[in-house]
């Protein structure tokens, strides 16, 4: 099915909106609860990863609510393919999937928010405003399906987020580091002052002195 693309520009006190679903009818009838709203605009509606992929390295999108289970490129491979060349996107997973696992490796892939498909329609616009404030957001139900320990404390760093993490402790420059996982110096600078943010962390000393403490250099770290 071909991506349904809206014809409008987003205004600048707009949310733009991107939904990734395989089943027609969802997409559909989270378009028309979204476009209820006049601070959203849906930009897209596409059928998989794939198609969410090469729409977000041509188009700047500020939330993308994207299923896990599709055809050709799931949700969770998507997450990452995309946080890679926009690494400013908040994605919201949008799932009737409610395991324990689900959750914590959507948020490990870099999804800010999980969000169950039968919660009320106005928790899908909380959630929305929730992770333009910067915010991690779990609806209700998959706070209920985490120990508290999962969800609570230090954001986990994304697996491109611990690579860098990786690189950085090395003593490498966001150039070298940017030439060695072949991505843009930017989005190094990008990841990197996210995990300084998720860390706590300030200087390049204090994640260098991380990486030590917590064993990163050794590959045996926790990520958290």
């Amino acid at each position: 099915m071909s991506p349904s693309m809206s014809n409008g520009n987003t205004l600048s006190n707009q949310v733009s909106v991107v939904i990734v679903d395989d089943h027609p009818m969802v997409a559909e009838g989270i378009q028309s609860i979204l476009e209820s709203y006049d601070d959203i605009q849906v930009r897209a509606t596409l059928t998989n990863g794939r198609e969410a992929v090469a729409y977000l390295k041509n188009n700047k999108i500020d939330v993308v609510l994207m299923d896990l289970n599709m055809p050709d490129i799931g949700g969770l491979t998507a997450t990452e393919m995309v946080l890679e060349s926009r690494p400013d996107t908040r994605i919201l997973i949008l799932t009737m999937h409610d395991s324990p696992e689900y959750i914590s490796t959507a948020l490990s892939h870099g999804a800010m928010g999980y969000v169950l498909k039968d919660v009320p329609t106005e928790e899908i616009k909380t959630a929305i405003d929730s992770v333009m404030r910067g915010k991690r957001y779990l609806c209700t139900g998959a706070k209920g399906s985490l120990e508290p320990s999962e969800h609570e404390g230090r954001e986990q760093l994304t697996s491109r987020e611990q690579t860098v993490l990786l690189q950085l402790a090395q003593g490498k420059s966001n150039k070298e580091v940017a030439n060695e996982l072949n991505i843009s110096v930017r989005t190094v600078e990008t990841h990197r002052k996210n995990i300084k943010r998720k860390l706590g962390i300030s200087s390049t000393a204090g994640l260098t002195r991380y990486a030590i403490e917590h064993g990163v250099l050794h590959g045996t770290g926790v990520y958290m």
